[in-house]
């Protein structure tokens, strides 16, 4: 086993075996990593794909159902309290995936520092979310709500600012913002996507780790701050998000049941949400392309481990999983169900399966943490020695793991209130699965917890600092890369140029 032991020098390699390579390499050529993948997503595509997997359409449309159950002051609350949890799980996977960039992302990293059983959890959490990056393109909207002749401010905050739901007096007020504390959940995501991205990122050290620390703002900017705009610009009352949440009018999970939307045709502003439905349509593409890319490294990241069917770590020359490509894209054509009014509360079902799983992924990250964070404990790690640490640790991990587990458990609690079966699978099924194949690959396979002695700490970070010391130019900066084709006579030594390297 390749291990920092306990007892040697911080830093210090002790390995039994040479690192593992995927082909033939001629000696002194250097990997970009242990297997086919290749390392060319720079920072500018890393922003916008975070970017990407994060904003989009349920900002935007999916956020009208939490509006409608809880208020305007619940919403907002809901959604800054979730992105605080989310910003701890953040805290720790963006350490472990800075020091550990690896395909398959925190798949893998689960199964090397926790049990291979932990890992296979995940297979069952696959994302089939369709997020984008709309908000940009919607902010040129939102900016002309400012010339219309309407008082703007807080006065949906004034009368029902946290709504009653299902119950009356107090107790209604808090089920109204656990139905926007749902909502938040479903809405507010971010650390995976730079987790999945670190196995094909060019400098991952870098690029990776500016990324994550990014990834607090945007919580701020695009998600506390969308729910905070949403109260403004809608009452939670409104006849038509009333008609479309509640089924008396079609529309929903459409650009219909926008907020947005509904409160331009309140205003008279005929052109703009016709506009705002075809600027979705794009963003549902840019979804497809992050959450595809995604789900694909997460089978690739699977079968690496031995989790998955041999057959699914072909990869073409260009270093595309190719068979996992195949099977991701099967998937898609559950979008079809949106098609018939009746078939639609599938999807309804499919999106609080989804929602649970990621609350699970995020659950998994911090167990992680702990896991690696109990391992440099014991084998003497200097965790300053690593490329990104998080701050309060591992107390953020154990107030992250504490919360997402409140969350998956008391998600479905309305299945309880009257009891219903298939509520309760709707909501629970997932819950259900995890443990099941986790037990079960753990009986099979005959896999153990590992110790904290036991955790190997080196596992590719060799491969990884010989990749970033091939480099000769500095780091680019977000808009250097950006304008950079505009900047041309300043460029012409090109940029992030290195040395050879081998993928």
């Amino acid at each position: 086993m390749t291990s920092l032991r306990h007892g040697g020098k911080v830093g210090e390699y002790v390995s039994s075996e040479p690192i593992a390579r995927t082909d033939s390499r001629e000696e002194g050529e250097v990997l970009e990593n242990t297997d086919h993948l290749h390392r060319r997503l720079g920072n500018r595509q890393i922003q916008l794909m975070a970017i990407g997997g994060t904003i989009g359409t349920a900002l935007f449309v999916s956020i009208g159902g939490g509006l409608y159950k809880g208020g305007p002051g619940s919403l907002f609350l809901a959604y800054t309290i979730y992105a605080c949890a989310l910003g701890l799980v953040n805290n720790s996977i963006a350490e472990l995936t800075t020091a550990y960039p690896v395909s398959g992302g925190f798949i893998r990293l689960a199964g090397h520092f926790v049990d291979d059983a932990f890992g296979v959890i995940l297979l069952n959490v696959l994302a089939i979310r369709v997020f984008g990056e709309a908000e940009f393109w919607l902010s040129g909207g939102k900016v002309l709500l400012i010339f219309i002749h309407d008082a703007y401010g807080f006065r949906n905050f004034k009368h029902n600012a946290f709504k009653e739901y299902r119950s009356t007096g107090s107790l209604g007020q808090f089920e109204g913002f656990c139905a926007a504390l749902w909502s938040a959940s479903f809405c507010v995501t971010g650390p995976e996507y730079l987790s999945m991205v670190a196995g094909e990122a060019r400098r991952p050290r870098i690029y990776i780790k500016n990324a994550f620390k990014t990834v607090y703002w945007r919580f701020a900017l695009f998600f506390m701050g969308g729910a905070l705009a949403v109260g403004i610009v809608l009452s939670s009352t409104d006849p038509t998000l009333t008609a479309i949440i509640s089924g008396e009018k079609s529309g929903s999970g459409t650009a219909a049941a926008s907020p947005y939307v509904i409160a331009m045709a309140n205003m008279g502003i005929t052109g703009l949400p016709h506009l705002v439905s075809a600027l979705l349509v794009t963003s549902i593409f840019s979804a497809g392309n992050t959450y595809t890319f995604c789900a694909t490294r997460s089978l690739y990241g699977l079968a690496i481990e031995g989790r998955a069917p041999k057959a699914l770590r072909y990869c073409t020359k260009s270093g595309v999983p190719l068979v996992c490509f195949g099977i991701v894209m099967v998937f898609p054509c559950l979008a079809f169900l949106q098609v018939s009014n009746g078939s639609n509360v599938v999807l309804g079902w499919l999106i609080n399966l989804v929602t649970a799983g990621g609350v699970i992924n995020y659950w998994v990250m911090c167990i992680t943490y702990i896991f690696f964070y109990r391992a440099c404990k014991a084998q003497g790690l200097d965790r300053n020695t690593l490329p990104y640490k998080g701050w309060f640790q591992p107390y953020s991990a154990y107030l992250g793991a504490a919360w997402m587990t409140m969350i998956v458990f008391c998600y479905g609690y309305t299945s309880f209130a009257p009891w219903s079966v298939s509520n309760f699978f709707i909501y629970y099924t997932l819950l259900l699965v995890a443990p099941v194949t986790y037990f079960g690959w753990k009986l099979i396979k005959r896999t153990r917890l590992l110790s904290p002695l036991e955790v190997d700490l080196v596992w590719e970070r060799p491969v990884i600092d010989n990749y970033e010391m091939t480099f000769i130019d500095p780091p680019q900066s977000f808009w250097s890369e950006m304008l950079g084709p505009l900047m041309f006579w300043r460029h012409s030594k090109g940029s992030d140029r290195q040395m050879s390297v081998s993928a």
